[in-house]
């Protein structure tokens, strides 16, 4: 199961918005098949490990990293092909939660085929999070919060001498990670600070470009802007509170879309209702603080350098609890890794 979610994982940004599945195909403990959803409207996982297996699929088990689909979709359902491969076992790490593709199971152990679940089921609802958040979850997407801070806790240099906190290692791993989400978001603060693209640039080119998102609360996104000159390539969004009518017909005309949205929580049904599953925000300082007070985070990644702004920088975390710091302490973290010297962690404000 483990080898079945390596897998998966090489569908990182190619899937949405189905998940990414991993398959592994065993007989008399020997591994003759496995394979993975490599595209959304490709073959699933279950079909290409039967596939690479052949016949010595017959009396086999098969590892799956998410319950076969029932339904006809972009693809058959994967119940039936393992049907008709003879495999006498299905090992399951986590149950479909989507009434569409979901009963896969029963549908298996009804044709006699023995299925068992619950084999690394944390890690493969880790790996899925948004997808099965998204199933059970209609008010907002999965909200990932990434920040990079340096060793005192800030992410702004008051100087403006230094633009970025982490390392290239560390902005090439976000770049990886903008490649698995649906939309990046920023506050208004950021777009004139850093005038950023907000696209993923790294080595896995995703098969949809996630949109972008800026929360403004005047439209004061400035015409001039990377993000509003790219506009037409890349889908833009501005969430405002009662946005003035010049500012909405400038930026509609730019390819701006603009939406009124009373509060965070209206803005994230609004992108749940636009296919978003995951969003990924990346600051400032002040949206991020707003995210946390809210209770909106699901995950918080943060990529700690060794050095030192001071007093006069911002914090992420100015304006919360007081025991938030060591309230995060406790916090589970799902992923540890070095990058040069930075240090990132990735903890788990919420279960997946």
């Amino acid at each position: 199961m483990r080898r079945a979610l390596a897998l998966a994982q090489q569908g990182w940004g190619q899937t949405a918005p189905n998940p990414m599945v991993g398959a592994v195909v065993v007989r008399d403990g020997v591994v003759v098949g496995e394979g993975y959803h490599a595209r959304y409207g490709e073959a699933h996982a279950e079909i290409v490990a039967l596939k690479a297996a052949g016949d010595r699929a017959r009396g086999a088990t098969m590892y799956v990293t998410l319950e076969p689909c029932n339904h006809f979709g972009k693809t058959a359902p994967c119940t039936e092909a393992i049907l008709e491969a003879r495999v006498t076992r299905v090992v399951i790490a986590a149950a479909d939660p989507t009434a569409l593709a979901g009963g896969g199971a029963r549908h298996l152990a009804d044709y006699g085929v023995q299925v068992d679940f619950s084999i690394e089921e944390a890690a493969a609802l880790e790996l899925n999070a948004p997808f099965f958040f998204a199933a059970t979850n209609p008010a907002r997407p999965w909200v990932t919060l990434k920040l990079a801070l340096s060793s005192d806790g800030k992410m702004n240099d008051p100087s403006g001498e230094r633009r970025w906190i982490s390392n290239e290692l560390s902005r090439k791993e976000v770049h990886r990670l903008r490649a698995n989400v649906d939309a990046i978001a920023v506050g208004l603060g950021t777009v004139r600070a850093d005038d950023p693209e907000l696209t993923a640039r790294g080595a896995i080119r995703p098969r949809v470009l996630p949109m972008r998102v800026v929360f403004d609360k005047n439209a004061d996104t400035p015409l001039t802007s990377t993000l509003v000159r790219s506009a037409r390539e890349t889908p833009t969004m501005v969430f405002a509170h009662h946005p003035p009518v010049p500012r909405l017909a400038a930026l509609h005309n730019a390819g701006v879309d603009v939406f009124e949205a009373e509060d965070l929580p209206a803005a994230l049904q609004a992108l749940q209702g636009f296919g978003v599953q995951h969003l990924l925000v990346e600051g400032g300082a002040r949206i991020a603080q707003e995210f946390l007070r809210q209770n909106l985070v699901d995950r918080l990644i943060i990529f700690q350098s060794p050095i030192t702004l001071g007093t006069g920088a911002l914090s992420p975390f100015d304006g919360l609890a007081a025991d938030f710091r060591e309230t995060l302490s406790r916090v589970p973290i799902v992923r540890r890794a070095e990058f040069g010297e930075d240090v990132m962690s990735v903890y788990a404000l919420r279960e997946a």
